[in-house]
């Protein structure tokens, strides 16, 4: 199994013994919950299921004081009255006699995936425990927190496993202070945190959360805050600050129990390979004054789509990238100026307070449960495809290694429907070219039927432009609404294709930049991994999750000049937009290697690395530059962080 599922039950023993409004949030349910829907989604049973063990004080040690540890090991004695009394010292957080073992067993969790996934035992994994951890500090509890998880996680993967850069990404409506403290002037550890800020009005109400708190002495720019300022962001936004934060940076839960296991659920999913679905409503990230707040709390759960205020979104994006341009060479290469200075906004004027338990939490808990209920609608009615990813291959390619649940698929589509469409054009007339054709258009008609997420074709190298031409043409006039057709190297656009807005032809390896139009696009091909991270992620990706594409088709043509690991990447990336539905078309030649690392991409393993991380040239950045400046009126994915000239 590749995806590891982590938990026990003893995580549930602990709990509220008095009352306090604040605190009764964190309660056993949050666990029991999340596991229950995960056996009512068939998901626990396809990971392979690890009991948590307690972790070490020695472990424990790796982040917290000893004095610290010593005082959380002697609630196990003290009475529910001297439990009250120490909660009351520390903020919004409560001990039970069973507190020590619950939170030994969520740090041993964390440690067990660790441990799993650096030695290959799996691919990947989800550590589903109580209490939480990423507020809590060296040596004080704080917000639900005990142990810091995450941190002792980071700390000891470095200490066993010998890692010299690790990643936390930090998805929560709070700011994990605790985690930003620890590694705060450590430049080993990348700390990202989004989080509803509200300029200081929400807790934990610190000046540190904002998006120029970068990190100290050697470990500045390795701290990076990206604060949201209203509530209710949307898809748009999450996906603008991927593309143009998280990722850039990357490459060089909650406590309502409905909304949080469906969260858990669509993690697992995702882990598992699983494609995700299909992003819901405007792909335009909110960046004009005037709109009305929202006042819901709980704004960073994955998948909403409520409104927000809208210039919220741009302001911190800006923001947060105007910061950290001074650390990141990808940031100051295509660096903005944010548009609004969030210092000019005093805390008078803006609403009051938020605590993490209290009224207004409590009293938003119901719209953050009716935005999210709509994810699981769409879940049972689009349920997991029988097949993920199936490869349609010629005998040439019998001898390819594939995944042992990616289909081999040996079908082909009937003989008067293949022989139909290869009259379009003379150089399908030849067997292998129409023996081909019937594969890919086999394939690409379980794709279109939704039998099939995935797939991969390969053709002989003259048929390809015309095999190109009839799936574009199948795939119109059968179902899909809008085709998105990513075409990488020397190959020409149909000429006859209409520009009636249901295809969107994108050209890496063009010969220049240019756009005849809003739906024809075209871009030289960058000489440098920089160079193509900035192309994907500044242009491709925000091209395609404003398009939100049915299908998506990436054909590598002749010269295309992409290495394994790029095509990996831009395939990879490319199943978000469509909910997965991607159709690959290679020419043969190139079929073994790639097809099979495509494959195990698509089934959940990680893309190989790109290498060593280079600057994108003069020309390239001032092509991605002009093609932005054409299309950003269009498309408005793109505005977010428009690039300047270094």
């Amino acid at each position: 199994m590749r995806t590891a599922l982590v938990h026990h039950e003893d995580m549930t023993a602990a709990r509220l013994l008095w009352e306090d409004p604040e605190c009764e949030i964190e309660r056993p349910e949050r666990l029991t919950t999340a596991l229950e829907r995960l056996r009512q989604w068939g998901l626990e049973q396809r990971c392979l299921q690890l009991a948590a063990r307690e972790a070490s004080e020695a472990e424990l040690g790796l982040v917290h004081s000893p004095e610290y540890v010593s005082l959380v090991r002697g609630t196990q004695t003290l009475s529910t009255r001297e439990l009250q009394a120490l909660s009351g010292q520390y903020d919004a957080v409560y001990f039970h006699p069973s507190t020590f073992h619950c939170a030994r067993l969520a740090v041993g969790a964390a440690l067990q995936l660790v441990d799993a996934v650096l030695t290959g035992a799996v691919h990947n994994g989800l550590a589903l425990v109580r209490p939480p951890g990423h507020h809590s500090q060296r040596a004080a509890a704080n917000g639900f927190c005990v142990f810091n998880n995450v941190a002792i996680a980071a700390k000891y993967a470095k200490q066993r496993h010998g890692l010299h850069r690790i990643l936390i990404v930090d998805w929560d409506v709070h700011h994990g202070q605790g985690i930003q403290y620890i590694f705060e002037d450590d430049p080993s550890v990348l700390y990202f945190s989004w989080h509803r800020y509200e300029h200081g009005h929400f807790w934990p109400y610190l000046r540190e959360s904002d998006a120029d708190a970068v990190g100290q002495g050697q470990g500045r720019g390795f701290t990076v805050n990206l604060p949201w300022n209203q509530v209710g962001m949307g898809n748009a936004d999450y996906v603008a600050a991927f593309l143009h934060v998280l990722l850039p940076v990357a490459f060089e839960g909650g406590y309502h129990l409905e909304s949080l296991s469906q969260s858990v659920c669509m993690v697992v999913k995702a882990l598992l390979g699983d494609p995700a679905l299909p992003l819901s409503g405007a792909m335009e990230p909110h960046h004009r004054f005037g709109a009305r707040k929202v006042g819901r709390a709980g704004g960073a759960t994955p998948g909403l789509t409520a409104p927000a205020s809208p210039h919220s979104a741009l302001e911190s994006i800006q923001s947060v990238r105007a910061a950290q341009a001074p650390h990141w060479k990808s940031l100051r290469q295509q660096g903005s100026t944010p548009i609004l200075n969030p210092s000019t906004y005093s805390l008078e004027r803006r609403a009051s307070p938020v605590s993490p338990g209290g009224p207004k939490f409590k009293a938003a808990e119901a719209q953050a449960s009716a935005a999210l209920s709509s994810l699981l609608d769409q879940l049972h009615l689009n349920p997991t495809l029988p097949v993920r990813t199936a490869v349609a291959l010629t005998a040439l390619d019998a001898a390819l290694v594939l995944p042992a649940d990616v289909l081999r698929q040996e079908g082909s589509a009937p003989q008067e429907e293949t022989r139909a469409w290869a009259r379009l054009h003379e150089a399908l007339a030849q067997d292998k070219a129409l023996t081909a054709l019937g594969k890919v258009l086999h394939l690409l008609n379980g794709i279109l039927d939704g039998q099939v997420s995935s797939g991969i074709a390969a053709t002989p190298e003259p048929a390809l432009a015309p095999t190109l031409d009839v799936v574009i043409r199948r795939s119109l006039s059968h179902g899909a609404r809008r085709l998105l057709c990513v075409a990488v190297g020397q190959l020409d656009r149909p000429t006859d294709l209409a520009d009636d807005g249901r295809n969107l032809w994108l050209n890496i390896r063009g010969k220049e930049a240019a756009a005849p139009s809003k739906f024809q696009v075209s871009v030289p091909l960058p000489g440098t991994t920089g160079g193509f991270v900035s192309c994907v992620l500044a242009l491709v990706l925000p091209l395609a999750y404003g398009f939100q594409p049915d299908l998506v088709l990436v054909v590598l043509g002749p010269a295309h000049g992409l290495q394994v690991p790029q095509a990996a990447l831009l395939a990879s990336l490319l199943r978000g937009p469509a909910g997965g539905r991607v159709l690959v078309l290679l020419e043969q030649g190139s079929t073994s290697q790639l097809a099979g690392v495509l494959a195990r991409v698509w089934q959940g393993e990680a893309p190989p690395g790109l290498g060593p991380f280079s600057m994108a040239s003069p020309e390239d950045t001032q092509a991605l530059i002009s093609l932005r400046g054409q299309l950003e009126a269009e498309w408005k994915m793109l505005p977010v962080a428009a690039p300047q000239v270094p």
